[in-house]
């Protein structure tokens, strides 16, 4: 397994020293709290003057890091928020002077009690989740789950948690060094983020390093049909479980017709999906992903297929918003790159779809796609900063240019027909007009509901 770094950091259940929080998002205040709680002096950095210090951290000395000889004086623990690459001037002095280094997600397992399930990947990370805590529930009124899904994982910390599940992110994993799930599962990698990892291989890379301290009484999931994913089976200390579609050849998971078929030590177990409220074929790896590590974590047979039956879809990933003269409208806003966009159009007719792409690049290469956004799309309405990058990949397509969001999605639909889907599917961050994904899919519901 390649490390991208191997950071060192101090013994933190039991950190009482001097720590500097690296930005002030849900994740770095959040992490300010609890270090504050336990004891330790608390300093803070904050790089943007729009961004409010809480009125409960606003005693602690903060700047804006520019001086990082200044900021980091004293210092004996530096917790970054996951937006702050680890090319920032002040993680770099940091790691320089020999300062440790640890993210949220390190900070809290620290002080954790309960069995942790992990997962990573490049898209259906959320849902993976949210399935993993549902069919953990069934047993348990005491399931956490956040992470990178929105509760940062710190708040679990000191909580009567008979089971942790977290999701996690790349950003989450480039500053960690004892993080140990007890279930770790990587559903795929595919290219995203390179503008921060810089290429595939670093990126795939980082992600792997959710197994880096699993050992054998430990399991590790991963998609067998994934080239890159299932590269990393070899090196890794963990029981290794697999899903896929292709055959099963060991223990792990795969699809026979509508159930999967579970096998794990001797164990066989068979879940029914025809009434599974998750639609399209990476719905199905998700599945088969969340029911591996629920069965590795004990759930019995009756909980996962009752929980496999009663789950619903996370909001603004191919959720269905408004329906308007038999043309339906599919929120997919969390589809912030070119592999969840092709994993989405696909379970969509062939020829009914009026796509809606764009928003902020991150690095993305969007050749890949034109081959199938022109077999499902009639048409495309593009959008934002990046509208010109998906235009010329594109070319050739029947697409339009708008500047506006709100322009894009009323053009697409202005040209729906009876039977068509207009799905949201940006394949792109939504920085450049909206605060976050889940605002930018909240305007798309409220101008298709505005239409009638």
């Amino acid at each position: 397994m390649v490390a991208l770094h191997e950071p060192r950091t101090p013994s933190l259940a039991a950190f009482r020293g001097r720590a500097l929080v690296v930005g002030l998002g849900s994740t770095g205040v959040a992490a300010a709290r609890h270090l504050k709680r336990r004891g330790a002096e608390v300093r803070l950095s904050e790089r943007s003057t729009d961004v409010q210090v809480p009125a409960d951290l606003a005693t602690l000395p903060c700047d804006d890091g520019s001086d990082p000889e200044a900021a980091l004086a004293g210092i004996d623990l530096v917790v970054p928020s996951p937006g702050v690459p680890a090319t920032s001037p002040l993680l770099r002095a940091a790691a320089s002077r020999g300062i440790p280094v640890a993210s949220e997600i390190e900070l809290a397992a620290a002080g954790l009690d309960a069995p942790m399930v992990a997962v990573t990947g490049t898209n259906g990370k959320s849902t993976t989740t949210e399935l993993v805590a549902h069919l953990l529930g069934g047993s348990s009124d005491r399931v956490f789950a956040g992470g990178n899904l929105g509760t940062p994982l710190v708040e679990a910390v000191g909580g009567a948690w008979d089971v942790v599940v977290v999701e996690v992110s790349s950003f989450q994993l480039e500053w960690v060094d004892s993080f140990r799930p007890r279930v770790a599962l990587l559903l795929n990698v595919s290219p995203d983020h390179l503008d921060r990892h810089g290429d595939i291989e670093t990126y795939a890379a980082v992600k792997a390093r959710i197994f880096a301290r699993q050992g054998p009484d430990d399991v590790a999931i991963l998609n067998r049909d994934d080239e890159i994913v299932r590269s990393f089976a070899p090196g890794l200390a963990s029981a290794v479980l697999t899903f896929g579609t292709s055959p099963l050849d060991g223990d792990g998971a795969e699809i026979r017709d509508d159930e999967i078929h579970v096998r794990i030590r001797g164990r066989h177990g068979v879940f029914g999906l025809a009434r599974c409220p998750l639609l399209g074929a990476h719905n199905r790896e998700n599945v088969m992903a969340a029911v591996l590590a629920a069965a590795a974590m004990g759930a019995s047979d009756d909980d996962i297929q009752s929980g496999i039956e009663s789950f619903s879809a996370l909001e603004h990933r191919m959720q269905q918003v408004h329906e308007r003269g038999g043309v339906r409208f599919v929120d997919d806003s969390k589809g912030t790159n070119v592999g969840a966009l092709l994993r989405s159009i696909e379970a969509l007719p062939d020829g009914r779809v009026v796509l809606i792409a764009g928003g902020l690049d991150k690095g993305s290469d969007f050749h890949p796609a034109r081959a199938l956004v022109a077999r499902k799309a009639r048409r495309v309405c593009l959008y934002g900063r990046a509208a010109g990058l998906l235009a010329d990949a594109w070319r050739g397509l029947d697409l339009d240019v708008h500047e506006g969001f709100e322009d894009a999605v009323r053009a697409a639909a202005a040209v729906a027909q009876p039977d068509d889907v207009v799905l949201l599917s940006p394949a792109c961050a939504s920085f450049d007009q909206f605060e976050n994904y889940a605002k930018r899919g909240d305007a798309f519901a409220s101008i298709v509901r505005s239409l009638g």
